[in-house]
């Protein structure tokens, strides 16, 4: 062999020899132009600690160099704010002599992306488990290496194989109802022994899940939702990890996730879920503690955002991913239970990295002050900034249950609604509040409400025209339930008709849907395709009356519209006095039902059928 050749055949040998010392580099990449840029890199490799690290090209600086207890991590911090595109060099040394080099790539951000817009009061969001939705390739259903294998349709527990691209395939659907945005649980990866379906116990936050898709079709689904209109909602979790997580085999820190020390000893610490140490001033420690600190269930470690590194990490890693799907928002499960310090600094980081974007948290409580506590704006006694632009509203989702539910009384009934869209005053913008019927951790509506369809079409369309961000669950618009086990989670995520090749019924087109579920969708298609173009529903005024004689009626007006919500509970058709509306100014003006699309105009009273919703447009 020719002398040259042979050097250079053990130089690249000895390249790669040298490039098996680092295992991860996180984040893969970042971007140029950034406002976050002081990038901390996560370094892993077999004792890469022990060697020097450097920077050379595009402008960059190394600002500072963190070792652990753990001798296979580095932490770098590195200033790419006069940074280019490209790629810089990180050069590790040994007594003065490089033993590996790795090469770091700066992209080029998408045109305006820090004028990214996130969803508001215009939005509708449809909320999928993608596993339960549509099969698109069943490539994806086995993958070798994967501790969780195959799919099982009858077990409720087990993967079904629904996946990215099943999400893709279907957008037409979703568009064609009127949902204006999109959010997906997780799909990053979830390598868990069993139960991985769900995808909220992740083993590696910068990968999809290979039984979902890949990370060009994640791409390529957040890409063609934004082509039509739909904003890419990506559901996160700062909170915990899976207990496969590739960490949790070799931990970067003595105080990389809380209870640490007795996890390796083989104590398990669960959270007592007293969400209320957050705010009130009489909490003992160790209530406020265990609430944060412990681990949401066995299977699920709690990471410890008081660890400067930790906490920069998750930072990093939602602002990568709304680079890299060109997010219009985020969902960030399990709000309350991270350090409350760190999720201020952390959706701080996000909205001063996107002023216009938006992010919806998830607060359980029942409790208008309590939810209204994380509301970015709130005037908290302790003096609480929580840089949270939209919490979700369980208070008013219950009221609305409840209220369906009883039959009328001075404090039951209607007036649950009534008063409890009434503690609207409590909030800083309660137009930024998500509502919703129902999600993947509750019974669905059809199941609350008893399976009664008029009380479901009641409570959607009262949803749908409140001042709020709203939400609906796949399968909503059929009336899927969990009547069999209600709040079974299995069953709740239950998988939507038509989307596995053989199924008998098939939603997406209609094709063996019973008249109610016929009639449910279309209902549905009806009210949402108004609401996308309604500026009174999205923006307007909103004026109700007390419910009197088992009605309840809701004004929304916005410039020459107006939007009227008549919810009646009376068994047979009533004559509704319109004088007590006079304030309203509809007397005189035509007047169209948004359903029947039958015109008529506004007199002295207005015959109403029996118990059901009545919703009326005017334009003046």
């Amino acid at each position: 062999m020719h002398k040259f050749n042979y050097l250079i055949i053990l130089f690249f040998m000895g390249l790669q020899i040298n490039a098996q010392k680092i295992e991860r580099v996180e984040p893969p990449n970042w971007w140029a132009g950034m406002k976050h840029s002081q990038l901390e890199l996560l370094i892993y490799g077999k004792d890469i600690a022990e060697l020097t690290p450097s920077i050379e090209g595009v402008n960059c600086s190394l600002v500072n160099s963190v070792k652990t207890e753990n001798e296979n991590y580095l932490f770098l911090t590195v200033d790419v704010s006069k940074a280019q595109v490209g790629t810089f060099l990180i050069h590790f040394s040994k007594k003065g002599k490089v033993k590996t080099t790795y090469e770091y790539e700066l992209k080029q951000r998408k045109t305006n992306s820090e004028n990214r817009e996130g969803f508001n009061s215009s939005d509708v969001i449809y909320l999928i488990t993608p596993d339960r939705f549509a099969n698109a390739n069943k490539s994806n259903d086995v993958v070798k290496g994967m501790k969780e294998q195959g799919i099982n349709r009858k077990d409720d527990y087990a993967r079904h194989g629904g996946d990215i691209e099943g999400i893709t395939e279907h957008l037409d659907y979703i568009d064609e109802m009127g949902f204006t945005a999109i959010w997906s649980t997780p799909v990053l990866t979830n390598d868990m022994n069993n139960s991985s379906y769900h995808g909220y116990a992740i083993t590696d936050l910068y990968q999809p899940d290979p039984r979902f898709g890949t990370m060009e079709e994640y791409i390529e689904l957040a890409a063609k939702s934004k082509e039509k209109g739909l904003k890419f909602v990506m559901d996160q979790v700062v909170n915990h990890i899976g207990l496969e997580h590739w960490w949790m085999k070799d931990l970067p820190a003595k105080d990389w996730v809380n209870f640490q020390k007795e996890f390796e000893a083989g104590e398990l610490i669960v959270t007592n879920h007293r969400r209320t140490t957050n705010q009130e001033s009489y909490a003992s420690k160790a209530d406020a503690n265990l609430m944060n600190d412990g681990w949401f269930v066995d299977t699920m470690p709690d990471l410890n955002q008081k660890n400067p590194q930790m906490a920069m990490y998750l930072i990093q890693n939602s602002i990568w991913w709304i680079e890299t799907l060109d997010l219009g928002g985020i969902r960030q499960d399990t709000y309350p239970y991270p350090d409350k310090e760190f999720m201020s600094k952390w959706a701080g980081a996000i909205m001063n990295e996107y002023p216009k974007f938006s992010i919806v948290g998830e607060e359980w409580s029942l409790n208008p002050l309590l939810v209204g506590y994380w509301q970015t704006g709130a005037n908290n006694k302790d003096g609480y900034e929580s840089n949270l632009k939209s919490p979700m509203d369980f208070p008013m989702q219950r009221a609305i249950v409840d209220a369906l539910n009883e039959d009328e009384e001075w404090d039951k009934g209607f007036v649950k609604m009534y008063e409890g869209l009434a503690n609207d005053f409590h909030y800083t913008n309660p137009s930024d509040l998500m509502i919703f019927p129902d999600n993947h951790d509750m019974s669905r509506i059809f199941t609350q409400l008893n399976e009664n369809i008029e009380n479901t079409k009641m409570a959607l369309g009262y949803m749908l025209a409140l001042p709020r961000i709203s939400q609906i669950y796949y399968g909503t618009e059929i009336l899927l339930n969990d009547t069999a086990k209600p709040g079974d989670h299995g069953l709740i995520r239950t998988d939507f008709p038509g989307g596995w090749k053989g199924d008998k019924v098939n939603a997406f087109t209609g094709k063996g849907l019973s008249k109610d579920q016929k009639s449910m969708q279309s209902y549905m298609k009806k009210v949402l395709n108004y609401r996308k173009n309604s500026e009174a529903i999205h923006n307007g005024k909103t004026v109700h009356f007390a419910p009197k004689d088992g009605v309840y009626v809701l004004f929304r007006i916005q410039g020459n519209e107006i939007v009227t919500v008549i919810l009646n509970k009376n068994q047979k058709a009533i004559e509704l006095d319109l004088e007590r509306f006079n304030e309203i100014g509809l007397k005189g003006k035509k007047v169209k039902n948004i359903i029947s699309e039958k015109d008529f105009t506004w007199k002295e009273t207005l015959k109403i059928e029996a118990k059901g919703i009545t919703l009326l447009t005017t334009k003046l």
